[in-house]
């Protein structure tokens, strides 16, 4: 994995051949190292036998392996990479699926390269910043470790994202209060929250489905209007 202060690797996997020249050439022009894939098997080849990328741009619909197959795959070997999906136009389902299954972002094609810029680097930074001034945050068993870039409960490993990661930090810092969506995007996820944008709360329903596998009575609830709070309910075999 690259640092802050070298080039970054992109992957970018996009079957369109004239958008992926177009956003190639402007990402070596903001000094980004960029690797092309024309389609879905090519992509999954580079990644499995590539380590040293540090974000992969992964186009949904392609040729072969689609994009939600490959991160999925990404996802379940647990490859410390991060990944922004392109999605088609207004096409939320692909979004909140990409979402659901471990993206740290998402953008809809035809894309601005400033906006994918912007989004890449605040996914970077997400990722080469600590979620806190303490490199170890500990709540009551709940554990986020931002040097080895996990989050376990009771010592189990919670397999969470860098963006999960990022969110649960804030939330374990704010712990008693409610933390508003606005707040969690930009200082989670680094960037401002839009308008009509789920992309908070899809993380925080991933979450809260990961902290309940392991202990129920660590909940995050929503406060309509305001945001979200983590709570820990009493455990009802020590009522």
């Amino acid at each position: 994995m690259s640092d802050t202060t070298s080039k970054q690797n992109i992957l970018l996997a996009e079957d369109d051949l004239e958008l992926a020249e177009l956003l190639c050439e402007y990402l070596t022009q903001q000094n980004f190292n960029v690797v092309h894939a024309a389609d879905g098997n090519q992509a999954w080849n580079e990644i499995n036998h590539t380590s040293n990328y540090d974000l992969i741009l992964l186009d949904v619909m392609m040729p072969g392996l689609d994009g939600i197959e490959i991160l999925k795959r990404i996802r379940q070997q647990h490859l410390a990479v991060s990944v922004i999906m392109l999605t088609a136009k207004g096409d939320d389902v692909d979004r909140i699926i990409g979402l659901e299954l471990g993206a740290d972002d998402y953008l809809a094609k035809p894309c601005n390269p400033r906006e994918l810029v912007a989004r890449i680097r605040a996914v970077l930074r997400r990722f080469y910043t600590e979620p806190s001034t303490a490199d170890r945050l500990v709540l009551h068993g709940l554990t986020v470790n931002a040097v080895q870039l996990k989050a376990s409960l009771h010592d189990i490993d919670l397999k969470v994202t860098i963006a999960e990661m990022k969110l649960l930090a804030v939330l374990i810092e704010h712990q008693g209060r409610a933390v508003s969506k606005d707040e969690l995007s930009q200082v989670g996820l680094n960037r401002e929250r839009l308008p009509f944008d789920r992309s908070v709360d899809v993380h925080i329903s991933h979450l809260r489905k990961k902290l309940a596998r392991v202990d129920r009575s660590y909940q995050i609830t929503a406060l309509r209007g305001v945001g979200y709070q983590l709570v820990i309910a009493p455990n009802e075999d020590e009522e």
